[in-house]
């Protein structure tokens, strides 16, 4: 049986270049691959990957949407809180949950949601 090796999200934004900038900058990720032609790029950090495009012109696309959020697991949810909490619009702010999870919760520069936690329970 084929084995699943990763998952990495594709974000479309009109907004290519400041998006690269908001994860390389803000988050720290490394710009793996870009493509100006293409309107791509492939960003990384440790183990999350994630591709960035430009909508192309047979979809439609307003405006950036996803109904859910990207849920990154760290091993210091305090030290990343403290590094993000002034640097992007927060969604909400570090707190322990009854699952578990210390976590918060801030938005890219595209309203993407991006949920940061740690486990508690190891």
């Amino acid at each position: 049986m084929a084995k699943f090796q990763a998952l990495r999200p594709m974000l479309w934004t009109q907004q290519l270049k400041e998006t690269i900038d908001f994860y390389v900058k803000i988050l720290g990720f490394t710009c793996r691959e870009y493509n100006e032609e293409w309107g791509w790029a492939a960003l990384h950090k440790e183990e999350v990957e994630l591709m960035l495009a430009r909508p192309n012109e047979h979809t439609p696309f307003d405006k950036p949407a996803f109904t859910g959020s990207f849920y990154i697991n760290v091993d210091n949810v305090e030290e990343v809180w403290e590094q993000l909490k002034d640097k992007a619009p927060v969604c909400y702010e570090i707190e322990t949950f009854e699952w578990g999870m210390r976590e918060f919760a801030i938005y890219d520069n595209n309203g993407y949601l991006l949920q940061f936690g740690q486990d508690i329970e190891e």
